[in-house]
């Protein structure tokens, strides 16, 4: 069984991580990010580290105890280093463009697809001749850039037979053959 809780978890310089009345704060050069605990969880830094502890045994406090760990730990390497995902966009004519926090996609739909993108998370387009385009999405917040790299990708999903679609750079999509003839 895993014991991703009981790891301890090294806090770099200029980060400052606070908690009050259950709402853990993490400040850093890039930005900041809070997380609410429940069920006792508690936590415990000295000497440039932090240990996450639980109140009891049972088994739903040693959920969260791993749950909330991954959390915080995820929470300050995002405001200390940040978080990157790259998406290619496999097919003929497909397009990607941006201005500002606009994204607009050609995914060879009869219309255009203009994405509005929240303001922690920042958008650069690569397009190379001969290439797939590229989405490369930043961010300090690891859940809120996972769900908008998810929402990029459920327009337009890769389909199983030519391999077409929205994927994130190094997924490997599973083909299938087509009809025998």
């Amino acid at each position: 069984m895993s014991r991703i809780g009981k790891a301890i978890i090294t806090v770099p310089a200029g980060i400052t991580i606070t908690e009050k009345e259950g709402i853990v704060t993490v400040k850093g050069a890039k930005g900041e990010l809070s997380q609410e605990l429940t069920a006792g969880i508690t936590l415990e830094q000295k000497d440039g580290e932090l240990t996450v502890s639980r109140p009891s045994e049972s088994k739903q406090h040693k959920a969260l105890h791993g749950l909330y760990r991954a959390l915080i730990a995820n929470m300050i390497v995002g405001v200390s280093e940040g978080f990157e995902k790259k998406l290619e966009l496999v097919g003929v004519g497909y397009r990607a463009s941006h201005s500002g926090q606009k994204l607009e996609l050609a995914l060879g739909f009869s219309h255009g697809i203009v994405l509005e993108l929240p303001g922690e998370v920042k958008v650069d387009t690569l397009t190379e001749k001969g290439k797939n385009p590229i989405i490369t999405l930043t961010s300090y917040d690891k859940q809120l850039l996972g769900m908008v790299a998810a929402k990029i990708r459920s327009f337009r999903k890769p389909e199983p037979y030519k391999g077409k679609g929205v994927r994130f750079v190094g997924e490997i999509v599973r083909r299938k053959a087509g009809k025998s003839a």
